[in-house]
């Protein structure tokens, strides 16, 4: 199955919208690992056995591993996710953003050392920082599109003055993704769920590519204003995948040795809300 193909069957099955992130940070786990990067897999394996019925799918963010040096660790947690979830797709958040050789690197990085289904790139390099990633046929990438961070307007909102329209730097990202850089349908766009009528935006500049929307949960995001911006379907199909991330709100949901279960109860209560956001959206 290719990533496009996989994520839709993941929303089908588990009948879900909800990305859950695994964003590991020590000093953050439960009481009894506080501190431990040794815990990491421990940690992020019981998070995703809780909640494998409930996502659409899991997003890793390699950073949360590398800054312990638990590269290790990531590649035990990609192959227990394929175990205990396959059916769910793993997103790599990786951001990587290069050219030429290094980013063929950084290709093999995300899809053959760790088995990635997609990952997440950084576009600002233009075309040929992407196109090593989508030799892999069957493989997805997220292009940074319109991102839920302050500082996302220093650059992401300014306008292009030499295109038509005059267009801004995230609309023309949008563009070029839903267009002449999505050779093999294998791209989608990465737009925060704090700006909703930009997620709108996006939708009506890319209307078929999946959109991976973090920012529901710690971030504040409104899941209904979300889903009815970025969201496309009826009741029997979607047309166009959203993928809605919430990563502290759900892995951060305890602090002690019932984590686990806790994360569940955060993540039914989010699908739950996305579900019904959706429903009222079709």
């Amino acid at each position: 199955m290719t990533f496009i193909d996989k994520l839709g069957a993941s929303e089908r099955h588990n009948q879900s919208l909800l990305c859950v992130g695994l964003d590991p940070d020590p000093a953050k786990f439960p009481l009894h690992w506080r501190g431990d990067a040794s815990k990491i897999f421990d940690f992020c394996a019981a998070i995703a056995e809780a909640t494998a019925d409930l996502a659409i799918a899991f997003k890793p963010q390699i950073a949360y591993f590398a800054a312990h040096r638990a590269e290790d660790q990531l590649e035990r947690l990609m192959a227990h996710l394929r175990q205990v979830a396959p059916r769910v797709p793993v997103i790599l958040d990786a951001k990587r953003g290069d050219i030429g050789n290094t980013a063929e690197q950084y290709a093999i990085e995300a899809f053959e050392r760790y088995g990635a289904d997609a990952v997440t790139l950084s576009p600002f390099m233009g075309w040929d920082s992407v196109q090593p990633y989508l030799k892999y046929h069957g493989k997805g990438a997220f292009l940074l599109c319109r991102t839920s961070n302050p500082g996302g307007d220093d650059l992401q909102n300014q306008r292009l003055a030499d295109l038509p329209g005059q267009p801004a730097l995230f609309e023309h990202i949008a563009s070029l993704a839903q267009g002449p850089w999505n050779q093999n349908g294998q791209l989608g766009l990465v737009v925060g769920a704090t700006r909703p009528c930009e997620i709108e935006r996006v939708r009506a500049l890319a209307p078929t590519l999946p959109l991976l929307i973090p920012g529901v949960g710690a971030q504040g995001g409104d899941a209904a204003a979300t889903v009815r911006a970025g969201w496309r379907g009826n009741a029997q199909s979607t047309q166009a995948p959203i993928v809605v991330n919430s990563s502290r709100a759900i892995i951060y949901a305890d602090s002690g040795t019932g984590f686990a279960a806790a994360a569940r109860a955060e993540a039914l209560k989010t699908r739950a809300l996305l579900h019904a956001c959706r429903v009222l959206a079709d």
